[in-house]
């Protein structure tokens, strides 16, 4: 079925500076200079595939705008923003932990919070029936008072805060598919009962002692957070497992109003920072689970904003299938590597696997009703 789906992505989003690193440890006197795994190839390889694929003059093309302060402030402290925007204008700095970043990222990171914000617009104005906001630096480990795991401010904090304050949404969904915990998404909105976070993530991972399953939500929000740690390895039947066993139950108890992704697209068989099997394949089947649940219970209301995934050869396959699904386009190209790793061993749905969906499948059934 054909869908009008929204696209979003700007070229100072590549300019945003990670410096010269060994994956993400900086260059120094015993740590030879490379490039930071959060570049800017892997983001722009998945435009430049979109593009090629014929995809991307078939979809909507949505526009960027910076954030101001004061929407920033409804997540971050004074603090903390004053820091990013002091190093900005002069030589950049690390925001807080594995956050670099250089002359001009402030300006950068608004415009990337600002295409989170501008696909809500476009989504509740009803010009889309979804979108994808291709957008850098990425947001989901940020904190109020701290930038952490390539992060500087939270675009999904920002653009949930958006839809509320101007729009009158008052029930979000937030799903995330990274395969680090959405830690900052948690943080922002874990004592928040009309939001309902959802983190599917390789356990223990980054960051360290983070996305634990027994956090749960606290006060008013008890019960909203819900943390899927899967063991490293997993595959396509672990992740599929856990849509339908826990994702769909826990939305369709809560009944958000709109639904937002977190999409990394570092859980993929090759990612370098990631240890787990998901394909392009999954993505497609994760991404046609979500388009049915959010025209069950949202009318259409279904945004993806862009995350993780370092993997520059992979990530724009797993990309191009997420578009085709999202738009009901099917493009030119087939992933080249789908033969390969769709046959692989360890894709089917192991023991421990099941131990930890089981325990999630609990607490999507202690979701406070909407």
């Amino acid at each position: 079925m054909a869908r009008t789906t929204g696209f979003l992505f700007n070229e100072l989003y590549m300019w945003h500076n990670t410096g010269m690193a060994a994956l993400w440890y900086p260059a120094g006197l015993k740590v030879q200079p490379g490039e930071h795994a959060e570049n800017a190839e892997t983001k722009r390889r998945l435009r430049n595939l979109m593009d090629v694929s014929g995809i991307l003059d078939q979809l909507t093309d949505i526009k960027a705008r910076p954030v101001t302060d004061e929407e920033i402030l409804r997540v971050h402290t004074p603090d903390y923003l004053a820091g990013i925007k002091e190093g900005s204008a002069a030589h950049g700095g690390d925001a807080g932990e594995a956050t670099p970043y250089g002359h001009g990222s402030y300006e950068i990171a608004c415009l990337s919070a600002g295409g989170t914000v501008a696909m809500v617009d476009a989504a509740v104005g009803g010009s889309i029936d979804n979108g994808y906001a291709l957008v850098r630096p990425p947001g989901h480990h940020a904190e109020p008072d701290i930038g952490r795991g390539f992060c500087i401010f939270s675009n999904i904090g920002i653009a949930v805060h958006h839809a509320r304050h101007v729009h009158g949404i008052k029930r979000v969904a937030v799903v995330d598919w990274d395969v680090h915990h959405g830690n900052g998404t948690q943080r922002v909105f874990y004592e928040d009962p009309n939001v309902l976070t959802i983190s599917i993530h390789q356990d223990n991972w980054y960051p360290v002692d983070s996305g634990h399953i027994d956090q749960t939500g606290e006060g008013e929000g008890k019960g909203t957070n819900i943390n899927v740690p899967l063991p490293p390895g997993s595959g396509c039947e672990a992740y599929i497992g856990t849509f339908e066993r826990v994702v769909a139950p826990a939305l369709r108890r809560f009944k958000p109003e709109m639904i937002i992704i977190a999409s990394g697209f570092d859980a993929s068989i090759y990612d370098p920072l990631g240890r787990m099997m998901v394909t392009s394949t999954a993505y497609r089947k994760m991404t046609r689970i979500m388009l049915e649940l959010t025209d069950e219970m949202t009318g259409g209301k279904l945004i993806l904003t862009h995350e993780g995934g370092y993997s520059a050869a992979y990530v724009p396959y797993c990309g191009l299938a997420v578009m085709e699904e999202l738009s009901g386009i099917t493009s030119s190209i087939e992933d080249p590597f789908a033969e390969i790793v769709d046959g692989s061993g360890g894709h089917q749905l192991y023991a421990h696997q099941d131990d930890v969906i089981k325990q999630a499948a609990s607490l999507a059934d202690a979701v406070p009703p909407g």
